[in-house]
């Protein structure tokens, strides 16, 4: 009600934005740009002291992780607003790419930070459908366009080729850590080879900040009488009355198959 009285100053306000979920793009995405735009804009909107990141995400799409964290590191910069990083169980690969959005980054001890690098995986069925008598028949124009066909022998140019891609990728990531964690990060070369650590080993290489739970944080920095406004994207009308439960179940296979890589 202060907000309502005149010349009394409203409590202060930290605005919390949820990154939870694998990050993709297209309709199952748990997080992407085009659903979290809205959300990351309304939140800048409430005029906050600040932003906190509660993240919770095992990574997915490196593009999607790059328009979400440009997208608040820009809001931020525009609106001249602190943003905070918390760690609930993991920020590994594109989450930590989404943790570096802010300017500070804290983790739970047992929290899993880290994985900065690429994977890109498929199945090989030649030796598969050759036993079964089906034969591949495949018709393109471009000597590079059928790559990495996974009912053909594996071809060593195109997995040079997608190896290629991958380091690509991966230093886009490596140079988004480095412009966001600066000084802060050890001189250790494990940093940047995929491998991911606990809370405190995470805060001796540099990767957090310190290790911190977001309410008493916000409290101790703003006040015990500090309040908290929730963003995050919904499911739809249709999602949440269970009409789509085929979707739904690829989200979950999705989503274990992200987290297993971290034993979560």
């Amino acid at each position: 009600m202060k907000r309502f009285i005149p010349f009394v100053k409203p409590d202060p306000t930290v605005a919390v934005i949820r990154l939870h979920g694998t990050i993709s793009t297209g309709p199952r995405g748990q997080l992407n740009d085009v659903a979290l735009a809205p959300v990351i804009e309304r939140a800048f909107k409430r005029k906050p002291v600040a932003i906190a990141l509660s993240v919770n995400s095992p990574g997915g799409s490196p593009v999607q992780s790059s328009l979400i964290a440009a997208r608040i590191r820009r809001l931020a910069d525009e609106k001249n607003v602190p943003v905070y990083a918390f760690v609930e169980d993991a920020a590994a690969s594109g989450g930590y790419w989404l943790a570096c959005a802010a300017d500070e980054i804290y983790a739970d001890r047992s929290s899993i930070v880290g994985s900065i690098g690429v994977i890109m995986a498929s199945f090989g069925f030649a030796d598969f459908i050759g036993k079964h008598g089906i034969e591949r028949r495949v018709y393109t124009s471009g000597e590079n366009k059928s790559q990495l066909d996974p009912f053909q022998p594996e071809n060593p140019e195109d997995v040079a080729r997608i190896k290629a891609l991958g380091g690509q990728i991966h230093e886009a990531f490596i140079d988004h850590v480095k412009a966001s964690r600066g000084a802060k990060l050890a001189d250790d070369p494990a940093i940047f080879t995929g491998e991911f650590w606990a809370g405190e080993r995470a805060r001796q290489l540099g990767l957090v900040d310190g290790i911190e739970h977001l309410v008493p944080f916000m409290q101790s920095k703003f006040g015990k009488d500090v309040k908290f406004s929730v963003f995050g994207p919904k499911k739809s009308l249709f999602k949440r009355f269970g009409a789509q439960v085929a979707a739904d179940a690829l989200d979950v296979f999705d989503d274990r198959a992200a987290w297993s890589r971290f034993g979560l």
